[in-house]
């Protein structure tokens, strides 16, 4: 063994004072790439590419019924959708607005779509609950069942249920024709039973992703199977159940053809058919329908504001599990 010299007496104190040395950095070979431009391969790129191609095609028809309704009819006529503006204005959303008398089309479209959406979101998750977490016989039947539903088109049983909700009766204080035609409770109860089968399949397949440990613990508690659905199952769906009432609702705000069947008093129709107030009988002032579809449309874009994280989160559900 050495005896210690001079340089190690001094290293040594030098490493009792300072601490130990810290760990040395490893630098890039010379030559190489960021982590960050390695990751963009061409595939990624033209993923990205594409990705975004689309995104533009769906969001020029917006882009341009906003560009047409804030300039004159007689400035577009004469020089054309896509040249550059001379005016630009608010007064086509003023007038679409009190000329088409959107207030009460606004608020006959809550009535149809709030209830709609929430009887449809209970309805399904229930039989998803059923179907998913309870050891029910014929459950996978059940969910073939539901999802059979959405295969039917629609419009082949118009005049069917045309024909039964005239020989429905109602009491006066739900509907004034006495029958369940011309009332709200018509296009509601056709929305719930089109719609329920797309729900109960979504959330059927979640519920059945979420820990058995949890209920079987509420088990164990004594907890009954309407605990178990209200109080763990459901608050553990809120981003699944928050993607669906995004969806749900849009379809229903958006849809025009149930009311036009079941509903004849127009003063009872959605939002969609305060559009066709703002045709004139010879001429037709297309950028001032253009204001009114803009006005149409923002309820829904603000309900996907609103809920836009959750519908995310149940958009991406068990992306990142494996």
């Amino acid at each position: 063994m050495r005896p210690p010299t001079a340089e190690t007496t001094t290293a040594e104190t030098t490493t009792a004072a300072t601490g130990p040395a810290p760990p040395a950095v490893p630098t890039a070979p010379a030559g190489a790439r960021p982590a960050a431009l390695r990751r963009l391969r061409p595939g990624r790129l033209g993923v990205h590419a594409f990705l975004m191609t689309v995104s533009l095609a769906f969001l020029a028809p917006l882009a341009l019924a906003v560009y047409a309704s804030l300039r004159p009819y007689d400035e577009t006529s004469e020089h054309g959708y896509f040249s550059l503006p001379r005016t630009l204005s608010f007064d086509y959303y003023r007038q679409a607005f009190t000329d088409s008398g959107m207030t009460k089309y606004f608020v006959n479209t809550l009535i149809i779509a709030v209830p709609g959406v929430l009887v449809t979101l209970f309805l399904a998750s229930f039989v998803a609950f059923a179907v998913a977490r309870l050891k029910l016989r014929g459950s996978i039947l059940l969910l073939m069942l539901f999802t059979a539903g959405n295969l039917l088109p629609q419009q082949v049983i118009v005049t069917p249920l045309y024909v039964l909700f005239n020989r429905i009766p109602l009491p006066y204080w739900m509907s004034e024709s006495m029958t369940m035609y011309d009332s709200y409770w018509a296009v509601v109860v056709v929305q719930v039973g089109f719609q329920i089968g797309f729900c109960v399949f979504v959330l059927a397949n979640f519920m059945r992703t979420l820990p058995q440990e949890i209920l079987e613990a509420a088990v164990v508690d004594g907890a009954g199977v309407w605990t178990r659905y209200w109080r763990i199952t459901l608050p553990l769906c809120r981003p699944a159940l928050a993607a669906l009432g995004t969806l749900q609702f849009t379809w229903m705000y958006n849809d025009f053809l149930w009311a036009l069947v079941f509903i004849s008093d127009g003063d009872k129709l959605p939002v969609t058919s305060a559009l066709n107030n703002l045709r004139g009988q010879f001429f037709t002032d297309y950028n001032l329908l253009a204001a009114g579809s803009v006005i149409v449309a923002l309820p829904t874009i603000l309900v996907f504001l609103l809920l836009q994280r959750h519908f995310i989160a149940g958009l991406t559900l068990g992306s990142s599990k494996g």
